[in-house]
């Protein structure tokens, strides 16, 4: 099986991976691919909250190396929890549409991504992200949902 986790750096996109590890057999999981898409017409392209020290000038802030070090989080907990083919994907564009390609791409059996991590609102049901995911993916999706 070969899974898709996408990460957009927020906390909750690692809650997601986190909920996925705690059902899901590491034994049939063949493959998973972590996933960052950087917006490039976006005001904040790639937030990372997932650790790793922000440049001391950020004028010198790089969008490609936050999605780096927040995919190489996410990585680090699914190879504990013994996944041995863990692949990192850092796109350009749309997300939703980056992710959905990807999976096509790759013959993703599931996508996991969270939902609402932007921090919009507390009264967004499904983040747009997901929405757009969930409705175009060429598989299942999970859907993580912030806790109140």
């Amino acid at each position: 099986m070969h899974v898709m986790v996408a990460t957009d750096g927020s906390r909750q996109s690692l809650v997601a991976a986190r909920q996925f590890m705690a059902f899901a057999d590491a034994a049939k999981v063949d493959e998973v691919s972590v996933v960052a898409v950087i917006s490039p017409l976006a005001t904040v392209p790639f937030a990372n909250e997932l650790g790793g020290e922000g440049p001391d000038d950020p004028t010198r802030l790089s969008f490609r190396e936050e999605a780096h070090s927040a995919t190489g989080t996410v990585m680090a907990e699914l190879q504990a929890w013994g996944v041995a083919a863990v692949h990192r994907r850092i796109l350009s564009g749309s997300p939703a549409a980056e992710i959905v390609k990807a999976a096509k791409e790759s013959g993703a059996d599931l996508i996991v991504v969270a939902s609402g991590s932007a921090g919009l609102s507390d009264t967004i049901l499904l983040g747009s992200t997901a929405q757009r995911v969930q409705h175009s993916a060429p598989c299942p999706v999970l859907v993580s949902r912030p806790k109140a």
